[in-house]
Protein backbone atom coordinates (compact mmCIF):
# COMPACT_ATOMS: atom_id res chain seq x y z
CA UNK A 1 0.00 0.00 0.00
CA UNK A 2 1.40 3.60 -0.91
CA UNK A 3 2.92 4.76 2.29
CA UNK A 4 2.90 8.56 3.27
CA UNK A 5 5.68 11.26 2.94
CA UNK A 6 7.56 10.87 5.92
CA UNK A 7 7.95 14.19 8.11
CA UNK A 8 10.45 13.76 10.83
CA UNK A 9 8.62 14.30 14.25
CA UNK A 10 11.15 17.13 15.25
CA UNK A 11 13.70 19.40 14.19
CA UNK A 12 15.98 18.61 17.18
CA UNK A 13 18.96 16.02 17.17
CA UNK A 14 21.25 15.55 19.51
CA UNK A 15 24.13 14.95 17.42
CA UNK A 16 26.50 12.94 20.12
CA UNK A 17 24.15 10.16 19.46
CA UNK A 18 25.37 9.62 15.66
CA UNK A 19 28.31 7.32 16.86
CA UNK A 20 25.73 4.95 18.63
CA UNK A 21 22.89 5.63 16.00
CA UNK A 22 25.31 4.07 13.67
CA UNK A 23 25.92 1.31 15.55
CA UNK A 24 22.00 0.62 15.75
CA UNK A 25 21.88 0.31 12.04
CA UNK A 26 24.72 -2.03 11.44
CA UNK A 27 23.69 -4.53 14.10
CA UNK A 28 19.86 -4.39 12.14
CA UNK A 29 22.41 -4.77 9.08
CA UNK A 30 23.51 -8.07 11.28
CA UNK A 31 20.56 -9.09 12.44
CA UNK A 32 18.87 -8.99 8.86
CA UNK A 33 22.00 -11.18 7.64
CA UNK A 34 22.36 -13.56 10.54
CA UNK A 35 18.10 -14.03 10.26
CA UNK A 36 18.32 -14.45 6.38
CA UNK A 37 15.67 -11.52 6.59
CA UNK A 38 13.21 -13.70 8.36
CA UNK A 39 14.14 -12.98 11.86
CA UNK A 40 10.37 -14.05 13.50
CA UNK A 41 9.65 -12.30 16.79
CA UNK A 42 11.18 -12.43 20.44
CA UNK A 43 9.12 -14.44 22.58
CA UNK A 44 7.27 -13.12 25.33
CA UNK A 45 9.33 -13.89 28.04
CA UNK A 46 12.57 -12.25 26.53
CA UNK A 47 10.49 -9.25 26.02
CA UNK A 48 9.93 -8.89 29.65
CA UNK A 49 13.47 -10.13 30.94
CA UNK A 50 14.81 -7.46 28.38
CA UNK A 51 12.38 -4.46 29.71
CA UNK A 52 13.38 -5.09 33.46
CA UNK A 53 17.07 -5.31 32.50
CA UNK A 54 17.20 -2.11 30.22
CA UNK A 55 14.71 -0.70 31.62
CA UNK A 56 11.77 -0.17 28.37
CA UNK A 57 8.48 -0.53 28.67
CA UNK A 58 7.17 -4.32 26.91
CA UNK A 59 4.63 -2.59 24.56
CA UNK A 60 7.91 0.16 23.36
CA UNK A 61 9.77 -2.91 22.70
CA UNK A 62 6.79 -5.26 21.17
CA UNK A 63 6.88 -2.24 18.35
CA UNK A 64 10.19 -1.90 17.66
CA UNK A 65 10.51 -5.68 16.80
CA UNK A 66 7.14 -5.33 14.82
CA UNK A 67 8.44 -2.83 12.82
CA UNK A 68 11.15 -4.87 12.23
CA UNK A 69 9.41 -7.96 11.48
CA UNK A 70 9.71 -6.83 7.44
CA UNK A 71 11.95 -4.33 5.46
CA UNK A 72 9.60 -4.68 2.30
CA UNK A 73 7.02 -3.10 3.20
CA UNK A 74 8.90 0.11 3.38
CA UNK A 75 10.18 -0.19 -0.38
CA UNK A 76 9.31 2.31 -2.55
CA UNK A 77 6.49 1.52 -4.88
CA UNK A 78 6.52 1.84 -8.23
CA UNK A 79 3.76 4.69 -9.63
CA UNK A 80 2.77 3.45 -13.21
CA UNK A 81 3.14 5.94 -15.90
CA UNK A 82 2.24 6.19 -19.62
CA UNK A 83 -0.71 3.98 -19.87
CA UNK A 84 -0.82 1.85 -22.43
CA UNK A 85 -4.39 -0.14 -23.03
CA UNK A 86 -6.61 -2.71 -20.64
CA UNK A 87 -6.20 -6.24 -21.41
CA UNK A 88 -9.90 -7.86 -20.98
CA UNK A 89 -9.36 -11.59 -19.57
CA UNK A 90 -11.22 -13.47 -17.34
CA UNK A 91 -9.42 -15.87 -14.56
CA UNK A 92 -11.57 -17.09 -11.69
CA UNK A 93 -11.30 -19.54 -8.41
CA UNK A 94 -14.64 -21.27 -6.78
CA UNK A 95 -14.66 -21.92 -3.27
CA UNK A 96 -17.36 -22.28 -0.78
CA UNK A 97 -19.73 -20.09 -2.45
CA UNK A 98 -17.20 -17.41 -2.91
CA UNK A 99 -15.68 -16.31 -6.61
CA UNK A 100 -12.61 -14.78 -7.42
CA UNK A 101 -12.05 -12.90 -10.17
CA UNK A 102 -9.49 -11.02 -12.04
CA UNK A 103 -10.72 -10.17 -15.54
CA UNK A 104 -8.61 -6.78 -16.54
CA UNK A 105 -5.00 -5.89 -16.50
CA UNK A 106 -4.38 -2.42 -16.96
CA UNK A 107 -0.76 -1.83 -19.17
CA UNK A 108 1.23 0.99 -18.48
CA UNK A 109 4.89 1.72 -19.81
CA UNK A 110 6.68 0.86 -16.81
CA UNK A 111 4.15 -1.84 -15.06
CA UNK A 112 0.41 -3.35 -14.41
CA UNK A 113 -2.50 -2.88 -12.24
CA UNK A 114 -4.14 -6.70 -11.36
CA UNK A 115 -7.30 -5.78 -9.79
CA UNK A 116 -8.96 -8.80 -7.86
CA UNK A 117 -12.77 -9.13 -7.12
CA UNK A 118 -14.25 -10.89 -4.58
CA UNK A 119 -18.10 -11.86 -4.56
CA UNK A 120 -20.19 -13.95 -1.80
CA UNK A 121 -23.22 -15.20 -2.87
CA UNK A 122 -26.29 -13.50 -1.13
CA UNK A 123 -26.96 -15.90 1.34
CA UNK A 124 -23.44 -16.35 2.03
CA UNK A 125 -22.70 -16.46 6.26
CA UNK A 126 -19.60 -14.95 6.99
CA UNK A 127 -17.28 -17.48 8.98
CA UNK A 128 -16.14 -16.30 12.78
CA UNK A 129 -12.90 -16.09 11.16
CA UNK A 130 -14.11 -13.08 8.62
CA UNK A 131 -16.20 -11.71 11.20
CA UNK A 132 -13.28 -11.18 13.97
CA UNK A 133 -9.77 -10.81 11.78
CA UNK A 134 -8.78 -8.20 9.05
CA UNK A 135 -7.95 -10.16 5.92
CA UNK A 136 -6.30 -9.69 2.39
CA UNK A 137 -5.07 -11.51 -0.33
CA UNK A 138 -0.86 -11.41 -1.12
CA UNK A 139 -0.15 -11.19 -4.89
CA UNK A 140 2.88 -12.96 -6.26
CA UNK A 141 3.78 -13.94 -10.02
CA UNK A 142 4.93 -17.01 -11.15
CA UNK A 143 6.62 -16.82 -14.44
CA UNK A 144 8.95 -19.12 -14.81
CA UNK A 145 11.77 -17.78 -12.69
CA UNK A 146 11.08 -14.01 -13.45
CA UNK A 147 10.64 -11.90 -10.25
CA UNK A 148 7.88 -9.40 -10.27
CA UNK A 149 7.33 -7.08 -7.19
CA UNK A 150 3.83 -7.02 -6.54
CA UNK A 151 2.57 -4.44 -3.77
CA UNK A 152 -1.02 -4.29 -2.55
CA UNK A 153 -2.76 -0.26 -3.27
CA UNK A 154 -5.77 -1.30 -1.06
CA UNK A 155 -9.21 -2.43 -1.53
CA UNK A 156 -12.79 -1.64 -0.77
CA UNK A 157 -16.52 -3.24 -0.52
CA UNK A 158 -18.90 -4.26 1.97
CA UNK A 159 -21.07 -7.36 2.26
CA UNK A 160 -20.85 -9.24 -1.00
CA UNK A 161 -18.50 -7.46 -3.29
CA UNK A 162 -14.60 -6.63 -2.76
CA UNK A 163 -11.93 -5.51 -4.43
CA UNK A 164 -8.44 -5.80 -4.15
CA UNK A 165 -5.79 -3.51 -5.93
CA UNK A 166 -2.24 -4.46 -6.80
CA UNK A 167 0.92 -2.68 -8.81
CA UNK A 168 3.33 -5.02 -10.79
CA UNK A 169 6.25 -4.22 -11.47
CA UNK A 170 7.95 -4.27 -14.48
CA UNK A 171 4.78 -4.42 -16.86
CA UNK A 172 3.06 -7.96 -17.28
CA UNK A 173 3.63 -9.48 -20.61
CA UNK A 174 0.18 -8.79 -22.75
CA UNK A 175 0.39 -12.69 -23.04
CA UNK A 176 -1.66 -13.70 -20.13
CA UNK A 177 -0.97 -17.40 -20.58
CA UNK A 178 2.55 -17.18 -20.14
CA UNK A 179 2.37 -16.32 -16.25
CA UNK A 180 -0.78 -17.27 -13.05
CA UNK A 181 -1.43 -15.11 -10.87
CA UNK A 182 -0.98 -16.81 -6.76
CA UNK A 183 -3.20 -14.90 -4.45
CA UNK A 184 -2.23 -15.55 -0.47
CA UNK A 185 -4.24 -14.73 1.90
CA UNK A 186 -3.14 -12.99 4.86
CA UNK A 187 -4.30 -11.52 8.12
CA UNK A 188 -3.21 -7.99 8.79
CA UNK A 189 -1.53 -6.02 10.32
CA UNK A 190 1.20 -8.74 10.07
CA UNK A 191 0.84 -10.22 7.03
CA UNK A 192 0.23 -13.73 8.28
CA UNK A 193 -0.88 -16.53 5.99
CA UNK A 194 -3.70 -18.38 6.47
CA UNK A 195 -2.88 -21.48 4.99
CA UNK A 196 -5.93 -20.80 1.51
CA UNK A 197 -4.21 -20.11 -1.53
CA UNK A 198 -5.10 -19.81 -4.94
CA UNK A 199 -3.81 -19.82 -8.71
CA UNK A 200 -5.62 -17.99 -11.47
Amino acid sequence: MRRMRFAPPTDHYDERLEKIDEQICNLMKERKILSNNNPGFPRASLITEWSQKYNFYEDFLRSIFSQLLDEEVYKPTVKPRGFMKNIPILKLFEKDQILYTVTVISQFENASIVRLNIDRMPDDVMSDMDREEHLYYRLSIDAEGKYYDCRWEGGSGSGEHFSYTYIVAPALPDDHSSYQFVFTECKTPYDKATGFEFRL
